[in-house]
């Protein structure tokens, strides 16, 4: 809809006659002020073509596509030109459910009516059916239960299935053959020629006779139609379960907020009515409104529908909140960021909508297939007619006549066509509500070929905050002494480092004075005083300097500490060694299961990080990593991918800043760590709101299900249509004597669409614990 933004951009900078139009005109002149239209069109002053007003959005416009071709696009809803299916809103919309339950409203009714007026066709058909049922066939003369065939028959397949028929004429006259093409011929063939036989029975020559009468096929009609409008009933119904999961996002979105006005005073308001900017009171239970900043108050917020994190996130001044999130325990104002279609939640609905539409490469096999498919049966078709009809047992064009039916309406290209997408869509779905977004089917397709996983170490391996780890005094109950007196002098420091020690001491409930005198020495430590004596804190060599003496076995524990991947700092008191602490990065408490699941995988694990080398070594000792590349560049990091693709290896790089993106843009899949709203999503395949390493193992085990789920329904489709034509032309005949009604062939041909997708939503039960 904004495509236009940058053309009418570029032509504002050359030509100061452009008017802007208001935001609610569709169409306006850029030449003539206040020329403004709904429709598309010229100026009545200059004559111009109005142009699209790149601002104008509507809450009617709505672009409908259709699930097995998405180039196509329609303003309304419809039939897909290409395949017959029923179009789909291109971005599912709230209220959208009770659209698609007035379709499938329509479709039952269809089904139960046809299903009644079916019966007295079938009563005629098959009078043996019913027990002692030959006697009602004295009420009336034979040539009477023929028009009453005739009559209800039409009624059935022109009422009931003048859907299906006229989507069958559509598909001849947009020249793009599909199931429906089917559907129509083989229905109308056996309708046709049962009409023909009751109307004027003498034109017909002796090979479609059997003693004397003219075969009537209205049964086979009939029950064909009827079941192909149970098989688009159930199909529509299974297809709506598939666009579930883009509803729950969207129905996740609160309607109101409490906005704070100039005043203080507090009124709730509509989510649409607010502005970038507003104060909103947010209490205990409720769900955050919209992205903002958290600028009075403290709470701890339930993110899972959004990251699929159980444990809920603290959340104090300063923090970013995301919309559509539940405040748990505390109160607090925030102020609003994003709102509309930029909050974190619209781009997310937005990007799995756009992913839910995009081709997998391996669909090109079956759209190859499905372009000469409708073609071939019919020809399949006329050649079986042609060998009943010379060949065949008496009556030889009857047989020739059922068998063609059989063949045309077995067929069914719309298995072949659902296979790939509907696996796509439930499965992108799926993953979306577990915090796996995926940009595009290719990324699902190129994720399950991973071999192997570069990643970085800080933020994806480790917390990405040091913490104190150990904390080991001169003399055991010299303890609290230490860590008061390091966080005293730390106090003062902006280093992270001395941010962990003061952390750690208040986390201990210890309290400490305050320090005077605060002194930092470049690459030495810092000092301070505290009660008229001197504390240093940083290196061995600092403290020494004071004439502190270091036990052997203090050096020692140091030395172990820092082959560990710790840092040491040491401290002391005067002339007197107080004792050291080892500060560490911790590794977080998911990644070692992540990588023995990857390792599960066969993926191998690289890690480059800009870390020391041997702090590098000493984690990927501790986890188990495969490969090391330590002080890298963002540079580095793509050269390695590079390396690796050259080798060929399929690279899949997790990154969460920016640095990152040429790596991620170079790698066969791209990952990107969101923690938080600003994502670089745009250079990665697949985002993860939450970023950890358990998340990338199961977005590439998500794509080893969604992949082996296409399959699956590819083969299921293949074989179905492979083994059925062959068996409805009367190949098993000779040997086995086994010929396929009609009808038969109309049930398998209606439930092998269905089973497609009923195996697709066999991935909404996805365990991401385990993937």
């Amino acid at each position: 809809m904004s495509n236009h933004h940058h053309h009418s951009d570029e032509r504002s900078e050359h030509n100061h006659a452009i008017k802007e139009p208001s935001p609610t005109a569709k169409y306006f002149c850029p030449m003539c002020e206040g020329v403004e239209s709904d429709e598309p069109g010229d100026c009545p002053k200059c004559g111009m073509t109005l142009e699209r007003n790149p601002s104008w959005t509507s809450s009617d416009e709505k672009i409908w596509t259709c699930p097995m071709h998405p180039e196509v696009r329609e303003p309304k809803p419809g039939q897909c030109p290409i395949c017959g299916m029923d179009l789909e809103p291109l971005v599912p919309e709230e209220g959208q459910g009770d659209e698609e339950a007035k379709e499938h409203q329509v479709l039952r009714r269809k089904f139960w009516t046809g299903l009644i007026l079916s019966l007295p066709v079938l009563i005629a058909a098959f009078p043996h059916m019913i027990p002692g049922g030959t006697f009602y066939q004295d009420w009336l003369p034979h040539h009477v239960w023929k028009w009453v065939e005739l009559i209800f028959a039409t009624a059935v397949i022109f009422w009931s299935g003048g859907f299906l028929m006229q989507r069958g004429v559509r598909s001849l006259q947009n020249r793009n053959l599909n199931m429906f093409t089917l559907i129509m011929l083989g229905v109308g063939a056996a309708y046709g020629f049962s009409f023909v036989a009751v109307v004027t029975p003498n034109i017909f020559p002796e090979g479609f006779r059997q003693s004397g009468n003219v075969g009537l096929y209205f049964e086979a009609a009939v029950v064909i139609t009827i079941l192909v409008i149970l098989g688009q009933w159930l199909e529509a119904r299974a297809r709506d379960q598939t666009g579930q999961a883009i509803r729950s996002l969207m129905n996740l979105a609160s309607k109101t907020a409490h906005r704070i006005n100039a005043n203080g005073e507090e009124e709730e308001v509509a989510i649409d009515e607010i502005s970038v900017g507003d104060r909103l009171r947010v209490r205990p239970g409720e769900k955050i409104p919209l992205d903002g900043i958290i600028r009075e108050g403290s709470s701890l917020v339930d993110e899972s529908m959004i990251t699929g994190e159980p444990v809920p996130a603290d959340k104090n001044s300063g923090d970013k909140v995301i919309g559509a999130t539940v405040n748990q325990t505390g109160s607090f104002i925030m102020e609003a960021e994003a709102i509309g279609d930029e909050t974190m939640l619209s781009r997310i609905v937005k990007m799995v909508a756009d992913a839910q539409r995009s081709r997998a490469p391996i669909q090109q096999l079956a759209d190859t297939v499905s372009g000469y498919f409708v073609p071939v049966v019919i020809l399949v078709a006329l050649i079986t007619f042609a060998i009943w009809a010379l060949i065949g047992p008496a009556p030889a064009l009857a047989y020739a006549l059922v068998n063609a039916v059989a063949v045309l309406i077995i067929a069914c290209p719309c298995a072949l066509g659902l296979a790939t997408p509907m696996s796509i869509t439930v499965g992108i779905g799926k993953g979306a509500q577990n915090g796996i977004l995926v940009r595009s089917a290719e990324a699902i397709e190129e994720a399950e070929k991973i071999t192997h996983l570069i990643t970085d170490k800080t933020g994806t391996l480790t917390e990405g905050k040091p913490a104190v780890l150990e904390v080991v005094p001169v003399s055991e109950n010299q303890a609290q002494i230490l860590l008061a007196s390091a966080a005293a002098v730390e106090e003062s420091s902006e280093h992270p480092l001395a941010r962990a020690v003061v952390d750690h001491a208040r986390n201990k409930g210890i309290g400490f004075e305050r320090a005077e005198n605060f002194n930092s020495t470049t690459g030495g430590g810092v000092s301070a005083t505290i009660g008229n004596e001197e504390v240093r804190v940083g290196k061995q060599s600092f403290i020494m300097e004071t004439g502190a003496t270091v036990p052997d076995s203090m050096s020692t524990l140091a030395d172990v500490l820092q082959s560990e991947a710790k840092t040491v700092i040491w401290i002391s008191r005067g002339s007197g060694l107080l004792g050291i602490i080892a500060i560490a990065d911790p590794i977080k408490k998911t990644t070692q299961k992540a990588i023995r699941t990857l390792h599960a995988k066969h993926i191998k694990v690289v890690m480059c990080t800009g870390d020391n080398r041997k702090t590098a070594n000493a984690v990927a000792q501790i986890l188990g990593i495969d490969e090391v590349h330590a002080e890298t560049s963002p540079e580095d990091k793509q050269r390695i991918v590079k390396q690796l693709q050259a080798e060929g290896h399929k690279v899949a790089m997790a990154g969460d800043g920016i640095n990152d993106a040429p790596a991620l843009a170079a790698a066969d899949v791209g990952i990107a760590m969101g923690t938080g709203t600003d994502v670089a999503i745009e250079s990665a395949g697949i985002t993860l709101v939450k970023g950890d390493l358990l998340g990338i193992s199961s977005a590439l085990g998500l794509s080893r299900a969604v992949m082996r789920n296409i399959r699956q329904n590819l083969f299921f489709a293949f074989l179905y249509n492979a083994a059925c034509v062959p068996i409805a032309a009367g190949i098993l005949y000779p040997f086995f004597g086994i010929l396929l009604s009609p009808i038969i062939a109309g049930a398998a041909m209606s439930f092998s669409s269905v089973s497609v997708i009923l195996n697709s939503l066999r991935l909404r039960a996805l365990n991401f614990r385990n993937l």
